[in-house]
């Protein structure tokens, strides 16, 4: 199979290049204005006003005693010059207009006016300090065609001018250096920018997958959940199957409707345990596929509990007795089921903790409490060697909505952690759906 050729990335013509200029970044936030400390919000701002105090003293003197330019004239392009810096920490491209084109007539006047050789040619020094100070906010905010147009045009007339200017004798020519020190300020502001860009970008997918991992595990717990509720179900129906199907044989006699509606009893118990039988194999993964095991309940607490205890968290079970016989199996599986993932959170997070465990009947609720005191040292965690669900609280709250209980869990004063599950015992108000 021969691959599909790969386009290779188109280069911008200069059409593009020129409207990457006159399109500035749509986001006129200001650098760091999102920073959580007051004091960096404002730093942009403050550094902008000082380069401001700094560069226009200096680029007067240097404009009227190093180049001879009116001292009024000198004055009025070093106020262009510094000004707009105030401006480039929320809208750099605009910024550099402004500087650039006053840096390009800056050129022009020193070419034709200055009375004096002895100073660099194109760039006056402070024009260029300047101009690489914008360049950084410039760098952290636009797109990456917008910065390579802007080191384009710096050094198109860069050059242009070095041209001009080699007809008089110039102190030296420093267009190479503008034209390096500018491409070097671009290319590290961009990498810092697209590099926070990314690490976003990063965070924000980690995020989406943070969810998309709950999501996909309140799921798998669900399907859980229906797996074994069908067996729950399933014996009750086959019972039931059983029992009518049975009744014109074991009760003598029945009239001919009575064994007629036995009959259509039986039959719509065996119809709908083989629908459940078939939306069950849609629930079913490769993995659950061989799960025929009974489902635990009340009776199996006493031996997870010893199994948590051989893991080398000391447990203790406390139950009501004869509690076995008033919880329905669905509400058992569940309570079974917290109890599990309670003492798997123990041996996870606070190996070796003492951990007491309780079931207690409440009128028409069963109270399930599992409480753990801080472990009493740091060791590695014993996860491995004890059984959980590996759903965490998020099959705990589905056991709990299951049957239309209460969940409460947190952790405790003295640095253990308690899990409380009250569970209604009344059938009536289970809603196994």
């Amino acid at each position: 199979m021969i691959a599909p050729p790969t386009r290779k990335p188109r280069r911008p013509s200069p059409r593009a290049l020129f409207v990457a200029l006159l399109s500035p970044s749509t986001d006129h936030t200001p650098l760091l204005a999102q920073s959580r400390r007051p004091w960096l919000r404002y730093l942009p701002y403050v550094l902008a006003l000082a380069a401001i105090s700094a560069l226009l003293p200096s680029s007067i003197n240097v404009l009227a005693n190093d180049y001879g330019i009116d001292t009024g004239l000198a004055a009025a392009l070093a106020v262009a010059q510094t000004a707009p810096l105030l401006l480039a920490p929320a809208r750099p491209l605009p910024a550099w207009w402004m500087i650039g084109l006053t840096d390009l007539l800056t050129a022009a006047v020193v070419l034709a006016t200055a009375t004096k050789t002895a100073p660099v040619f194109p760039w006056p020094a402070t024009s260029l300090v300047g101009y690489l100070l914008l360049m950084v906010p410039l760098a952290l905010r636009e797109a990456r065609r917008t910065l390579v147009a802007v080191w384009l045009a710096t050094t198109a007339v860069s050059l242009v001018f070095s041209v001009l200017g080699a007809v008089r004798d110039w102190g030296g020519d420093n267009s190479l250096l503008a034209i390096a020190l500018s491409g070097a300020v671009l290319v590290l502001g961009g990498a810092l920018r697209e590099r926070a860009e990314a690490r976003r970008l990063l965070t924000e997918q980690e995020h989406i997958s943070e969810a998309e991992r709950e999501r996909r595990t309140l799921l798998e717990e669900r399907a859980r959940i229906a797996r074994e509720l069908h067996d729950v179900v399933a014996h009750h129906m086959s019972v039931i199957a059983v029992q009518a199907a049975s009744a014109p044989y074991r009760i003598g006699g029945v009239p001919d409707e009575a064994v007629e509606e036995f009959t259509a009893i039986a039959g719509s118990a065996r119809e709908s345990l083989a629908e459940m039988r078939r939306l069950l194999g849609v629930l079913r993964s490769e993995e659950s596929a061989a799960e025929t095991a009974p489902q635990p309940g009340v009776e199996q607490l006493g031996q997870l509990v010893e199994t948590v205890g051989r893991a080398g968290v000391p447990a203790e079970l406390t139950a009501d007795p004869g509690l076995a016989e008033r919880v329905p199996q669905a509400v058992a599986l569940s309570a079974y089921r917290i109890v599990q993932e309670a003492l798997a959170n123990v041996v996870r997070h606070a190996p070796g903790a003492r951990t007491w465990v309780s079931l207690t009947a409440d009128g028409p609720e069963l109270l399930v409490t599992v409480v753990n005191a801080p472990p009493p040292e740091r060791r590695e965690s014993l996860e491995a060697t004890a059984e959980g669900t590996g759903q965490g609280l998020v099959g705990m709250r589905e056991r709990v909505r299951l049957v239309d209980g209460r969940l409460d869990t947190g952790p405790l004063p003295d640095g253990g952690f308690k899990v409380a599950a009250v569970l209604p015992l009344d059938p009536a108000r289970e809603t196994p759906a």
